[in-house]
This record gives structure tokens, sequence and C-alpha cells, in this order.
């Protein structure tokens, strides 16, 4: 350890020395002094020893070495904050700004993860200091230094409950304000230049960057974020910065979502524009700006792009924005008003199957209820071909019988709406009529079809054809259409007979096997020999019925046997009415 008087020495040649002259060793031993002098508490001595006329030569030169120490007594608050940001304030104003940027970026990188958030508070007001001291050679340094905070802001997990974002616990509220202050005179430089004079390359990469920032912002964390009109939470305000940041920089929001390719963009910006898109549409930020030109069915052709983004995530905060911004898209178009011609579109294709996708495999209750909302809202708006045309696609690919049922109600809807009077349409009672029947009543896999399994879309099935018997006036003006119907119908309930009284049987033995082993109390060598008897295990709802535990599978196959029976009842009763009209 150097005394007192080698110190002295020490500095002194430093202050004589060209600061060309200096070296590495030079700079390790200032950096040496400098943190003895804060690990002693006397950082009172070194911003006196900083901000001494004498030493200016040597704080430009070799000042840089000393913001990691000051940076860690900031970071760990301790008793001489004041004077140690008061001496990195001082530092930022004093050495050359190319080195403070590199030294500031370097501390950025290397960033404890339990002090991200101190870490990031603390830097961001010098390196807007520093940055703006570069004049006109800028640009680079902004983008580099949003770049790395947006980087450690991104380690930082999303607040998703009001209660989660209040409290801030880990800081990203905190920093995504402080990255709006930090953005601001840069934001304002480009805006102030806008039509002063032809734009420089300088100009233009200072307005790149920040769009770039932009962009990694909607992408990270708002897409993850919770935002509602009713709260004007530190992420709500974030997203305003953003949203009137865009047009300040010259980016028009049209262009940005509308016109610029989305093939060549790459998954992350169309996050991105998905995001942009959520908050104009469903949050009305910055709607007041966004131009009323564009046509409802024009803004939803656009944003099918992004809801199929969104909605073929798996995370809730995607799903729940796909999901709004589809409603929202959708609720401006006019009912029965989209046109067959759109479903030949890639978007509309995919969209509606990501949509089945939520309503059958989704976990979360909430989304499936709103998916359901959202899939009778397309189907509304669809005008009666294209719900033909849809109707035929899902019977043909949603491989799920809620989601087959579903269709079927609506198809019953469709007929009841097309035999009113000045209604009649062709695809809902006419011969295109058949061919969509055609797929109704059809068993997926013939005798082989596992009703417990079909049981929601085969009972709407039925229930379908009931109402056509009872309502056959309209379809008996057709001849060729009514007998054709009647074939249909036929050969349907005939295996649907064939189909029943095989699973029955198949039910009644799996049943009576079940209660022999309770009666026989003897569950381990019942166990082992009901895997290896011939047991074809029919699925129910991804699960099978061997698997299950005794009493459930009773509660199973009783539920299966009484199924069986309001099948067969239905189809009793369609026979019936088949019946009276042939004598009537």
């Amino acid at each position: 350890m150097a005394t007192e008087d080698q110190v002295k020495d020490i500095i002194h040649r430093w202050q004589n020395t060209p600061e060309d002259e200096l070296k590495p060793e030079d700079y390790q031993r200032f950096k040496k002094l400098g943190s003895a002098c804060l690990s002693r508490g006397d950082a009172a001595q070194l911003l006196e020893f900083l901000q001494d006329d004498k030493n200016q030569g040597i704080v430009r030169c070799m000042g840089c070495v000393l913001l990691a120490p000051l940076l860690n007594e900031v970071v760990q608050k301790e008793k001489s904050l004041d004077r140690c940001q008061a001496a990195i304030t001082h530092l930022t104003r004093t050495c050359r700004p190319d080195e403070l940027l590199h030294s500031l970026l370097e501390l950025l990188e290397d960033i404890d993860p339990g002090a991200i958030c101190e870490t990031v508070l603390a830097l961001v007001p010098h390196l807007q200091t520093v940055l703006l001291r570069l004049g006109d050679r800028k640009a680079a340094g902004v983008g580099s230094a949003l770049t790395a905070l947006q980087k450690q802001l991104s380690r930082l997990p999303v607040p998703y409950s009001r209660q989660q974002e209040e409290a801030d616990e880990h800081g990203l509220c905190r920093c995504c304000s402080a990255l709006a202050v930090f953005a601001e005179p840069f934001v304002e430089e480009v805006k102030g230049r806008n039509g002063e004079h032809v734009a420089t390359a300088e100009d233009e990469e200072l307005r790149t960057e920040l769009l770039k920032f932009c962009m990694r912002s909607l992408r990270e964390p708002l897409l993850e974020a919770e935002l509602t009109r009713d709260r004007r939470s530190s992420l709500w305000l974030f997203a305003t910065e953003i949203l009137v940041t865009l047009p300040a920089i010259q980016e028009s929001l049209p262009e940005l979502l509308f016109f610029s390719p989305l093939k060549k963009s790459s998954s992350q910006s169309k996050e991105s524009r998905a995001c942009l898109a959520y908050l104009l549409f469903v949050q009305l930020i910055g709607i007041h700006s966004f131009p009323a030109v564009f046509s409802p069915l024009f803004v939803l052709q656009c944003n099918m792009d992004y809801i199929n983004q969104l909605l073929s995530s798996k995370k809730e905060s995607h799903l729940l924005k796909g999901l709004a911004l589809y409603a929202k898209s959708l609720e401006s178009v006019q009912d029965n008003s989209l046109p067959v011609s759109l479903l030949e579109l890639k978007s509309f294709y995919s969209v509606p199957q990501n949509l089945r996708q939520v309503l059958t495999d989704c976990p979360m209750q909430h989304l499936r209820e709103s998916g359901l909302q959202v899939f009778q809202l397309f189907i509304d708006k669809l005008d009666a071909e294209a719900k033909h045309k849809f109707f035929r696609c899902m019977l043909k690919t949603s491989n799920h019988a809620g989601v087959e049922s579903y269709i079927v109600k609506n198809i019953r809807s469709q007929v009841e709406f097309a035999m009113k009077p000045g209604t009649a349409n062709k695809g809902f009672l006419g011969a295109e009529f058949l061919s969509l029947l055609g797929l109704v009543l059809s068993l997926p896999k013939g005798a082989q079809t596992d009703l417990l399994h079909s049981m929601d879309r085969i009972m709407e099935s039925l229930n379908l054809l009931r109402y056509l018997l009872i309502r056959d006036k309209e379809l008996r003006s057709a001849t060729d259409v009514w007998e054709e119907l009647s074939g249909i119908k036929e050969e349907y309930l005939e295996m649907l007979r064939v189909c029943i009284g095989r699973s029955r049987r198949h039910y009644s033995c799996e049943l009576k096997a079940l209660r022999g082993d309770q009666k026989l109390r003897a569950k381990e060598a019942r166990e082992a020999a009901r895997s290896t008897r011939v047991l074809k295990s029919m699925a129910v709802t991804h699960e099978e019925v061997s698997d299950m535990s005794p009493e459930v599978q009773h509660q199973v196959l009783q539920s299966a046997l009484v199924t069986f029976d309001l099948m067969e009842s239905l189809i009793v009763r369609i026979e019936e009415i088949t019946e009276e009209k042939r004598k009537n």
C-alpha cells in the first residue's frame, strides 16, 4: 500500500505527463487508488480530487476507469451515494465522450441479475449526457445504448396483474419510464429537423435507431403486458410514449401496419406490428391521429396477419391480445357481408384453424370462452355462400366433436333463416345444401366410430335431421332434393343403429366385468387380468377408460349407456315423424 507521500508523488507525475504518454499501468493504479478511497468511505475526498482544476487533465484522460467502482457504490446505496453520483456526473462532463460511451456500454453488458433495475436507473441519465456531448456523431451510439438497455430490461419479468405492476418488485416499470425519458431529446431532435433541411445520413441513422427502439419496445415488454384503458399504469404510459414517438420520427402508422410487406419480415417484426395494431385498434392509443379513410373490411384483411401471429402463440398474453384484436376488427364489419373470396386468402384459413386450437386445446377457460364468442362473431359476418364454404371446411378439418357440434348448430340456424319468406338461398335449402348435409350426416369411421367421443356432433346432427323433417314443406318443393335427403337420412340412421348396438354391447360387457371385479374384491388380480384381456379402450376426451379409477370407469360406462339410449330415442322419434309425414 502506497504512503500518502508516494500517492502525492504519483499524482504530481501524472499532472506533468502528457496524456498520450500515460501507460496502462497508470490507468490501473488510478483505478486502484480511487477504489481504495471509496472502500475507506472517503468519497468526499475523491470528489474533491476529481473537481480540482489541477487534476482535470488526469480526469479527462483516465477518469473513465472510476465509473465501475463509483457505480457499484451507487447501486449498493452506500452512505456516500450523493457524492458518488456527483463524481459520476463530473466524469460524464469531463472525460472524452467516446471513451465514456464505451465504458458505460461495458458496464451495461456486465450487470448482476439482482441489480438490473438499480444499475439501469443509475446509468441512464449519465448515458444520455454523454450521448448529447457527441453532437452529430451520436446516432450509432444512441442505437448501441438503446439496444444494451433493452437487452437488460428483457431479463426482467413483466408484471401481469395490477398488484404486480403497482408493486414493481423487479423494477421493469421504473426502467421503462426512465427509458422513455432517455429517448426524449433524441426524438425531439429528429422531430425538430423534420422538413427544415434535407436529411443527412446521420439524421436518417438516428431516425432508424429510434424506430428499432420503438419496435423492440412493442415486442418487449408491451406485448407481454396487461394493458387496459381503465387504468393508466406505468406500462400504459410507456405504450403511449411509443405511439407518440412513431409519428414524431416521421414513421407513418398506416404505412407501418398496412403497406409494409409482411412476408419479408421476421417473426419478431410481425409481433411488434401485431402489438401496435392491438394498441391502436383495441386500446385506441393514438387512434385520434390515425386516418379514418380505411374501410372496416380493409382493416380486417390487414389485421388478419397480425391476429394469426398472435393466435399461433401459446402465451396467454399473446392469445388475449389476438382475440381482442380479432373481435374489434370484426365488430365494425356489417353482418352477412364478408364474401366467399376472402376464404381463399391464407390468413382467413389460418386464423380460424388457430382459433379452433384455442377452443379445443387451451387449458384456460376464460380464453376458450372468449375464443368461442369471437368464433361466432366471425361466422355472423360471413355471407351465405361464405358460411356454406366455411362450414364445409370446419367439418372436414376440425377433428373435434365439440367444434363440429357447434358448426352443425349454426347450420340449423342458417336453414331456419333460409326458410323465412324472401330469404331462401341454395346454400342452405336447395341442391347445394345436400353436399353440406352429407358431411353432417356421416360417421367419421363408419361402423367403428366411437360414439361416446362423437356424442356432441351426433346428437346435434340428429336434432338437425329432426328439424328438417318437421319443416319439410320447403324441401319437398324440390322432389329430387327431398328424395336425396331421404336417402342420406336412411343410410345415416342405419349405420348409426349398427354403431349403437355394437357400442352398447361393448360398454355393457365392460360394465358387467367392472361390477364383477368390485364384488370379488380382488383388485390386484383383476387389474392384471384386465391388462391382458382384449379390451378396446375407448377414448373419452383424451383419457382412456382403462386408465381411470374403478369408480370413474363405472360413471363413464353408465353415462355411455344412457347416451346410447338418448341417441336411440331420437332415431325412433325421427322415424315416427317420417311415418307421420308419409301418411299425411
